[in-house]
């Protein structure tokens, strides 16, 4: 099994320079994975994909994506030309991964559209169609959904590799839909959803995929992850939605446990102070100690 870590960072328009510069301390010190947040109606944020063009082109290998891209205000098919162009420009590094909507009354406020849960999740479906069929050039992509519709398009171009398209699912029909067609799950944050429901969230994806006659090995896994790491180790309780703070050593126990026993194989650190310290702390003290808990 091949795990791979990240960190996710915020696009605050007040530290661009600070989230570049974590970039490529995270890249020169070998993390795999960078999540950037997508909020477009936050007004102290900066736009999400210009930030990630900028990140892509600053770094060697990391693999950037949208943590999660809000689908409500970025339209599928010009969504899936971005994707694929900023693939092509940074040799393959670019992931996709897609939110259905949340904060409904910001999105409307925004120009949106102010869709239930039902709504969203069809949505989401056609949005996915949609963008997998820009990603085949030399087709005439026609696709007629009931939120979104391409009449003739031509498709391309197409990404330097397969983009992967990870859905940020909570409820249990969107994780149906993970498993159907997602390639990956990108969970949720503990907030949206607590840590009692994930191993449930994991069998409901798999069983989708099953049934769908796919190998649910190969959706990839994410646990994302809010806290703080410290000096001294403290007792932790994935409970809720409950931060977990404790030392390296105790991160790493949380981390091993997460992927042997609930199915994670990906792990993006949300530290609630994103400076070089506790990125630091995150590539050389618990990512190294969780890759020898694993592999003993």
């Amino acid at each position: 099994m091949t795990y791979r870590f990240g960190v996710q960072l915020s696009p605050s328009a007040a530290g661009l320079d600070e989230v570049r510069a974590l970039a490529r301390l995270a890249d020169r010190d070998g993390l795999d994975l960078l999540g950037v947040q997508d909020h477009p109606y936050a007004a102290d944020q900066g736009d999400t994909l210009a930030l990630i063009a900028t990140l892509l082109a600053d770094t060697l290998r990391l693999r950037v994506f949208p943590d999660v891209a809000s689908l409500p205000l970025r339209g599928p098919a010009v969504l899936a030309k971005q994707a694929a162009t900023l693939d092509l420009l940074s040799g393959g590094r670019f992931e996709l991964a897609l939110g259905a909507g949340a904060f409904w009354p910001a999105i409307a406020a925004m120009g949106g559209p102010d869709r239930t849960p039902g709504e969203a999740l069809r949505a989401l479906e056609e949005a996915i169609e949609i963008i997998r069929a820009m990603w085949r050039p030399g087709e005439t992509v026609k696709v007629s959904g009931a939120h979104y519709s391409v009449k003739g398009v031509h498709a391309g171009p197409g990404p330097a590799h397969p983009v992967g398209i990870w859905l940020g699912s909570v409820g249990p029909k969107a994780l149906a839909l993970t498993g159907r067609v997602g390639d990956g799950w990108a969970a949720p944050i503990p907030h949206y959803l607590p840590y009692e429901t994930w191993r449930e969230s994991q069998d409901t994806i798999t069983r989708a995929a099953e049934d769908a006659g796919r190998d649910p090995s190969a959706i990839t896994r994410i646990a994302q992850l809010v806290g703080h790491i410290t000096d001294a180790p403290a007792d932790v309780r994935l409970q809720g939605e409950e931060p977990i703070r404790t030392d390296a050593a105790g991160w790493a126990r949380v981390l091993a446990g997460l992927a042997t026993e609930t199915g994670f194989d990906a792990f993006v650190y949300w530290p609630e102070t994103a400076d070089e310290t506790q990125l630091l702390r995150w590539t050389r003290e618990v990512v190294p100690a969780t890759r020898a808990l694993l592999d003993a």
